[in-house]
């Protein structure tokens, strides 16, 4: 007999949610989630979830460790009302970057994130462009991860680049921006950067590549602080470029981001829905979202089905 697929969601996303059931014709789970005066969380299913295959989406944004817990307690929840197979969906992965022991007497807080997750019950995980794609490993558990850039790629080649130049932000971002490079068929520029003394901030010393009097695109897997974005932009206008453009799959923009981008001068800023934009980021009207709903869509059909997610790799 087959199992009944049913998608819930945490309050992190729910459009995105709504959008993934959109695409696979199905209604969103019924369930509710109360946050009482303690801070304390409670997560109820409104409907039945006995041997159903369930995918519970929810990402990572503010409040971040707020969305952590009530994704748990709903995994949770699903696991004592007798679902057959639980799949936590994360478009984006809470705490991503802490994926190594850099600094002495830390936690490898991804890791325990794992750790977490299995403790409560899932039995796989869905998730989208991990900053460090060794996270996996992290598993006991199998885990799926996506990659966004066939959906970037296919936005931008829509455009003339003719005149295009790709440009990583570091040297480390080199290799990952290899599969853009290879998809929209132009050429790769490097920004070397080096910390000078005891100066903890990387400054850009170097330009590997050629970009005088080209368009400039920039492409890495989140943006975060903007910090590296802003002066990848000011380092390449000062090396003569036309124009710069900029995608990240995860538009974290935390702190002071948005303010340190809207200062420089970017044609375009395209991002995915993986995270929400707030209310005051959306006034902001270079933005260019694309959707990974039907990207997320499709790998939990095939994820229930029993196919491969292999051709969404393309």
């Amino acid at each position: 007999m087959r199992r009944e697929l049913k998608i819930f969601s945490g309050s992190s996303h729910p459009e995105l949610a709504k959008a993934i059931c959109e695409y696979n014709e199905i209604p969103l789970g019924a369930s509710e989630i109360m946050k009482f005066s303690n801070e304390n969380i409670m997560v109820r299913l409104l409907e039945n979830v006995r041997g159903s295959d369930v995918f519970v989406v929810q990402t990572s944004c503010p409040p971040v460790n707020e969305s952590i817990m009530e994704m748990l307690i709903m995994i949770d929840a699903l696991h004592y009302a007798s679902a057959e197979r639980i799949t936590a969906v994360l478009p984006y992965f809470p705490y991503v970057r802490s994926d190594k022991k850099d600094k002495p007497r830390i936690s490898i807080t991804a890791r325990l994130i794992a750790d977490l997750l299995e403790t409560a019950g899932a039995h796989r995980v869905l998730t989208m462009d991990l900053h460090s794609p060794q996270i996996q490993g992290f598993f006991r558990i199998p885990i799926d991860q996506l990659i966004a850039a066939p959906l970037i790629c296919d936005y931008f080649r829509a455009q003339d680049l003719s005149n295009t130049v790709l440009v990583a932000g570091d040297v480390g971002e080199s290799k990952s921006i290899g599969r853009y490079a290879n998809r929209l068929n132009i050429p790769i520029a490097i920004i070397d950067k080096r910390r000078e003394g005891d100066d903890e901030k990387a400054k850009a010393v170097h330009l590997i590549g050629d970009v005088k009097g080209k368009d400039a695109l920039i492409i890495d897997d989140e943006i975060a602080s903007g910090g590296t974005l802003v002066e990848a932009v000011h380092f390449l206008q000062q090396h003569g470029v036309n124009k710069v453009s900029a995608a990240a799959v995860h538009p974290v923009l935390s702190g002071k981001a948005m303010d340190r981008i809207r200062e420089v001068e970017i044609e375009e800023l395209v991002v995915t829905d993986s995270i929400p934009l707030r209310e005051k980021q959306q006034e902001y009207n270079k933005f260019k979202v694309l959707s990974v709903a039907p990207l997320l869509g499709e790998a939990i059909m095939r994820i229930h089905n029993g196919d491969s997610i292999s051709k969404l790799f393309r």
